[in-house]
Order: C-alpha cells, then structure tokens, then sequence
C-alpha cells in the first residue's frame, strides 16, 4: 500500500485516483498519521439496488409518525 502526506495528495489527487482506479490502495497522512485511505469502488449490482430498494420500502412501512403530518414537520424544522 502506497502512503502519501496530505499536502503531497492534495497536489497529486488526479493521479493518485487514477492509480486507485487502476486497483491500487493509498493511505494519505498528516504529520505522520494515517487520516485517509483511497480504495477501489466495489461495483454496484443491479441486485444490490433492489436489495436497498426492498430495506427502504420496509423502513417506510414500519415508520409510525403518530398522527404527524409530514407538513408539521417540515415546518417544526423550518423553526430551528
């Protein structure tokens, strides 16, 4: 695994994401410590959308607002 520091990163980051995007893995420091890490992006499957699709209709199903409007929250958030 490659380590660059932030400043070193921040001046490279077109190349080092073309590198990731080419399989490689970077860790970017500041003053010495690992912060960050570059990593390839997982492909995203037809499957794991209808996966999440399926979590949030669920989710929506078992959501009990109590009498609440989705208006009265709006506007309860529009107040802070």
């Amino acid at each position: 695994m490659l380590t660059f520091g932030l400043f070193e990163a921040k001046t490279q980051l077109s190349a080092l994401v073309e590198r990731v995007a080419s399989g490689e893995e970077i860790t970017i420091t500041k003053h010495g410590m690992a912060m960050a890490r570059l990593v390839p992006m997982q492909p995203v499957t037809t499957r794991d959308r209808h996966e999440v699709a399926a979590r949030m209709r669920r989710m929506r199903s078992e959501a009990n607002l109590e009498g609440i409007t989705i208006r009265q929250l709006i506007e309860e958030g529009r107040r802070f």
